[in-house]
């Protein structure tokens, strides 16, 4: 139960750390090769574009865990409470649609990856394999936006969905709802 429990914590700020370890290594290596030694390698490039992709959408699904993903809030939390409930709850709601198209979008492609297999072109992988992260990157957001409402319902919907208590503050008094 801890492994599952360390994993629900951490998971993504673990593949990011791994892929931009890769992408940072990779470049360095190259870079190392060329200047130094007058060669490169062919596959590198292929390892960091993909590393970075990686890192991209497991950093996206961090964002959503930790409500750090591109809003306004500094101008909700000078809203009403109740006013600034609706709004990012109409906000989470278009987020939480768009992660839906996008899943139907994802499978389409990986269905199209799985029926006419591509190849990467230094690495000779199964192009369905890296390019799989569009649904997992996806799901994980759509996961983490419901987890945020599952707590916060569970919590008694006492502040902000997904906002930590410090965050919520009135703009009347100054200090926290």
């Amino acid at each position: 139960m801890t492994i599952l429990r360390w994993l629900e914590r951490h998971l993504e700020e673990a593949v990011c750390c791994i892929c931009l370890t890769v992408v940072a290594s990779c470049v360095f290596l190259q870079v190392i090769l060329r200047y130094g030694f007058n060669t490169a390698l062919q596959w590198s490039e292929e390892v960091a574009a993909m590393g970075m992709v990686w890192a991209v959408y497991m950093g996206a699904a961090l964002c959503v865990r930790e409500r750090f993903h591109i809003r306004i809030m500094a101008g909700v939390l000078l809203l009403p409470r109740r006013l600034a409930t609706a709004v990012i709850l109409f906000a989470d709601a278009l987020w939480a649609a768009f992660s839906v198209f996008m899943l139907v979008v994802s499978f389409d492609y990986l269905a199209v990856l799985w029926q006419f297999t591509s190849r990467t072109p230094r690495l000779g992988i199964d192009e369905l394999y890296p390019q799989s992260i569009l649904v997992i990157g996806y799901t994980l957001m759509l996961l983490r936006l419901v987890q945020i409402y599952v707590r916060w319902t569970r919590g008694g919907r006492r502040g902000l969905p997904g906002m930590r208590p410090e965050h919520d503050i009135d703009p009347e008094t100054g200090v926290p709802r």
